[in-house]
Order: structure tokens, then sequence, then C-alpha cells
């Protein structure tokens, strides 16, 4: 009696271990990219200054530094706000949200917060919408 081979397996590439302690690592909810949505919020005023992306190294850098990195989508590297612009973001706090899909970065903000030169990113970018309000 011959011996059957054995079937062949499909192995699929090792993911790179994450930098992130193992249960903050488990509990976020990445996009199909890798990224999770980073709002960035003035610490002391509640501003919300902006939004960032961040994959587990560059929120393991941010955890990190004391300083806010982010994943650029368009560019596909990392970038520590402030190098270049000399507007840091200092961090604060670190918050993860109840679904694990966002993070909220507190920070102080130093200089403006947007490449376009304003404190915030929804400086002069408001909606026209009906107001509501309870009862």
């Amino acid at each position: 009696m011959s011996e059957q081979p054995a079937p062949a397996t499909v192995s699929t590439p090792p993911t790179p271990a994450s930098p992130l302690p193992s249960g903050l690592a488990d509990a976020l909810k990445r996009d199909g990219a890798g990224l999770v949505a980073a709002i960035v919020q003035q610490f002391d005023t509640g501003d919300v200054l902006m939004l960032g992306w961040m994959d587990d190294e560059a929120l393991h850098r941010t955890m990190t530094t004391g300083r806010v990195t982010f994943y650029s989508r368009s560019r596909q590297e990392y970038w520590r706000k402030g190098d270049t612009s000399g507007h840091v973001q200092w961090v604060k706090s670190l918050a993860m949200d109840c679904d694990g899909d966002a993070l909220l970065v507190r920070v102080d903000q130093v200089g403006a917060a947007c490449h376009t030169g304003t404190r915030t990113c929804f400086d002069g970018r408001g909606l026209d919408v009906v107001v509501g309000g309870a009862g």
C-alpha cells in the first residue's frame, strides 16, 4: 500500500507584530488599510483641531515620544506634526472610543493645526444646516 502525499497547504505571509500592547492592538478596529481615525483636540479649550490617521506604528510613536505621529494616506509615509512647520502637537492624553475605531488625542497645539495655516482644520468651513433642539 502506497502512502498518499499530504495535501498542499497554503501559507500566508506572517503579519508584522504590532508594537502596541496586545490588549490595545486587539481592541483596535482598523479600516481596510490598517488605519484608525485620530481626532485631535486642544487639551485646555476642547477645540477640535483636526482629524488624522494612525496605524499601529504611528500610534506607538505617539504613545512613546510625547509628539503626535500620523500615517499619511496620500504619501504612504509617517509624518510627525510640526517637523517641517514648527506647529508641534504635544501629547497630553490619549483615549480610544467604546468601539475601538477612533482615537481622541488631546494635545497642546503650538501654532496652526491645519496645513492651510488656520488654527483648526474646521475654521471657516462651516456648512449651512437646520439647527435642532430638544423639546
